[in-house]
Parts: structure tokens; C-alpha cells; sequence
């Protein structure tokens, strides 16, 4: 069977390399140069030398079982791609959580009696917090939000964690972030197997990371992806499709792993009866994320990712040290997740975020070295959203971090979508 898959993000991928895997002869078709959708490398300049960045600062965590799967299968390196290191939400002041190397949930409960900077408060009920997630089995009414989920606990644990891990994980702020995904996203990484909550930090740029090897080997596999091929439509033909880019492929069947509205333009433009799936794909509100890179000489965090405290006029909740990750010295990547607001407002705010709050760093005269926004980065996680279904319509299937299941926009949903989408194709 002939199978087209319609962008090369790391759901494309995965779907791609498993249905080739399981014996399909699978094309893939990206509109861009550069493989990786939303987790994709970018080039840049710095002092006027070529750099290489990447579109947003991406982690991934111990719990990614999947992507870490397909990462090893596709002969990726992991640890050389990534820095593992323990759950670490640290300040620039030195307060904050570190988790100890212990077994799951030990792990997070001692993290939370250690916290730096916590007072008795805090660490008292953000336990009595995690103890009663775990009692109700992670489970919580549909319309609650990640806030409702937290009446009670002190404000101090909500800043220092709650707010941090539920922007950085579902790229939505807590009062408005569905409650029952954030447990799921708790569950796996805090509280299920040891070593899931640790951070996996980068250090090649992400196209690297998946992509580039996933291209390689389709190739490898007599199945060369097409780059640089916008698919203009797709139409059933008989029990087929006929996929058109400049020229026209007739296939089995086809996956879309674009986004959801470019996704939706060809499933309104085949004329399938798929009224249902199209509502829920464009219904679908969508966060900002903004990406600000820039540069001071010497500087060097005391860790190569640090929590920011912020606020609408320092917006920018985490700083990476590029330098401490492969990249050049001093290049710092501060991290705006749910961002409002125009390129120029946010690399202002964030430089001036970063003389006030990195100030004992020495920064000097910081310069902005690129700013990056992604206004369709993720879909807005909110409570009781009905995402659309994998199953499009005959012979037609959907993938992608966006598509219904239990995880936020993340990596690992991104690669579950894809490898899902090649084991249902018939």
C-alpha cells in the first residue's frame, strides 16, 4: 500500500517511519526545507557569524517513552543529545524545587519537604495537594481548571510550581489550563516511574534531535521525503487518493500531520463528509509561544535552565544557557509560554527582565540576537475541550500533538499521535 504522509513535524515523522516500518511504502511531503514543524531548527547571526537556533526552547522529559524509543530505533544517540538531569525549578535568588535521585513518588516528596526558600506553609500543603491528586487516582471533573484543582494551596507553592510546570507543560496559564490533562502530565512525570520527571535538555538544535535522522532513514529505505512540496489538495479517487503538489500521486491512503487548519483546508477541499471532524479542528484556539535569543560576553547561569519569576511586564518564565548546551557562550534563550503581545514589546521587556533579575550574572550591555514568535505554537489546553479524532474519514487519518488523547501539545503526544496513525492505517 502507498501511503502519503502531508508534513514532516515529529508526528509526520514518527507516522511515516513506523508505516514504512510495518510495510507500507510511505511518502512524505513537507511544505518547508527544514524537517521538524513547530520543533525545527532555525539559522541565526551572532556578531556576525551564522548560528544555529531552534524555533522554540523544547524539552523533553524522562517520562517520554516513545519519542525516547523512536529517537534510539532511528540511532540517535540519547545521551549525547540530551543533558539528563533531575526536576529543577530554580531562581535566580536560589529558591526552589530540585528533586533527589530517588524512586517515584519519593522523589517529588521529598523535592517538595526540601524546597529552597519554601515556607512550612508551602510545603504542607502543596503535599496535602499532591497526596489528595493521588488518592482521587489523578482523576478530577472534566470543567475544572488547573487553579480550581489548587484551592487551598498556598500561594508561594503555587508560584514557585504549579505556575511554572503548567505553563511550560501545557503552554496555557493555570486559570484557564484544563485541570484533568495537567493530573495526567503529573501522574506520568511525578508520580509513575522513577527518573520521569527528569529533565532532558538539548544539546543538538531539535531537528537533530528526531528529524533529521527519521528523513535519513526513509531515505535509507528507498522512500526519499519530499521537501520543499506544499500539497495543494487531496482527492478520493475510487478506494484511493490523488495527493497534488506541482505535479499528482495517486495513494492508498493519506495521513495529515500539518497542523490543524492547514489540515483542515484539505479535508474541506476533498469534499469528505467529515462535518464533525472540521468543527472541532477549527474550533481550536491556539497560545503564542516567543523564543527571545540574546547574547552577553561571560555569561554563564548557575544552571543551564532557570525559572524566571514572572508578570505581564517581565513575561518571559524560563532562561536557557545555550552555552551550557552545545551552543555558543553567552547566548542565553529566555522562554515565553502563552505570550500576548508584539516581537519588539517582548525582546524589550525580556532584556529588561534580565538586567533585573540576572543582575549578580554581570550581563553588561545584553544584545537581542534573534526574537522568534510561533503564534499557532500549541492549542489552547482548557477544560472539557473536545479535540478532533484520528479518523477522518475512509482511508484518511489525522495526527498530531492537536488530535484527542491525554496529553497537552508536547513532543511525546506529537510522536503517540504519529505512531498511532501508521498502526490504524488499512
Amino acid at each position: 500500500m502507498r501511503v502519503a504522509v502531508i508534513g514532516a513535524g515529529w508526528a509526520g515523522c514518527a507516522a511515516a517511519v513506523e508505516a514504512t516500518r510495518l510495510g507500507y511504502q510511505a511518502t512524505l511531503f513537507e511544505t518547508a526545507r527544514i524537517a521538524g514543524g513547530r520543533a525545527r531548527r532555525v539559522s541565526g547571526m551572532l556578531e556576525g557569524k551564522p548560528v544555529t537556533l531552534d524555533n522554540g526552547q523544547h524539552i523533553l522529559i524522562g517520562a517520554y517513552a516513545e519519542t525516547l524509543r523512536l529517537m534510539k530505533d532511528l540511532g540517535v544517540d540519547a545521551d549525547a543529545a540530551l543533558l539528563r538531569m533531575p526536576l529543577t525549578l530554580q531562581f535566580p535568588d536560589g529558591s526552589g524545587l530540585k528533586l533527589p535521585q530517588l524512586p517515584a513518588p519519593l522523589d517529588a516528596l521529598a523535592g517538595i519537604v526540601m524546597a529552597s526558600g519554601w515556607s512550612l506553609r508551602d510545603k504542607l500543603s502543596m503535599l496535602k495537594v499532591a497526596v489528595g491528586w493521588q488518592l482521587k487516582k489523578f482523576q478530577c471533573d472534566p470543567k475544572e481548571s488547573v487553579a480550581d484543582l489548587c484551592r487551598g494551596l498556598a500561594p508561594g507553592a503555587m508560584a514557585a510550581l504549579i505556575e511554572p510546570l503548567c505553563v511550560s507543560a501545557l503552554n496555557t496559564p493555570a486559570e484557564r489550563a484544563s485541570g484533568q490533562v495537567f493530573l495526567r502530565v503529573m501522574r506520568d512525570a511525578l508520580f509513575s516511574e522513577s527518573g520521569g520527571s527528569n529533565l532532558l535538555l538539548p544539546r543538538a538544535d531539535l531537528s537533530a534531535l528526531l528529524p533529521d535522522a527519521a528523513l535519513a532513514w526513509l531515505s535509507a529505505q528507498g522512500n526519499t521525503p519530499q521537501l520543499g512540496a506544499r500539497v495543494q489538495a487531496i482527492v478520493p479517487v475510487g478506494s484511493g487518493w490523488v495527493v497534488s503538489t506541482d505535479t499528482s500521486e495517486a495513494f492508498d491512503c493519506v495521513v495529515l500531520a500539518c497542523p490543524p487548519q492547514e489540515a483542515a483546508r484539505l479535508v474541506e477541499g476533498s469534499g469528505v463528509p467529515a462535518a464533525d471532524w472540521l468543527a472541532q479542528a477549527q474550533g481550536l484556539q491556539h497560545e503564542a509561544l516567543t523564543t527571545v535569543y540574546a547574547w552577553a560576553p561571560g555569561a554563564r547561569l548557575e544552571l543551564p535552565m532557570m525559572a524566571l519569576p514572572a508578570d505581564a511586564r517581565e513575561p518571559a518564565q524560563f532562561v536557557f544557557d545555550r552555552g551550557q548546551l552545545g551552543g555558543p557562550a553567552g547566548l542565553l534563550a529566555f522562554v515565553i509560554s502563552a505570550s500576548t503581545g508584539d516581537s519588539a514589546t517582548l525582546t524589550a521587556q525580556v532584556l529588561a527582565q534580565a538586567k533585573s533579575q540576572l543582575w549578580h550574572l554581570g550581563l553588561g550591555a545584553m544584545q537581542a540576537v534573534q526574537t522568534i514568535v510561533e503564534k499557532r505554537a500549541t492549542f489552547a489546553c482548557t477544560p472539557g475541550l473536545r479535540r478532533p479524532g484520528a479518523d477522518v474519514a475512509p482511508g484518511l487519518w489525522a495526527c498530531g500533538d492537536y488530535i484527542a488523547g491525554p496529553y497537552p501539545a508536547t513532543l511525546e503526544g506529537a510522536v503517540r499521535s504519529g505512531l498511532e496513525a501508521a498502526r490504524h492505517l488499512h
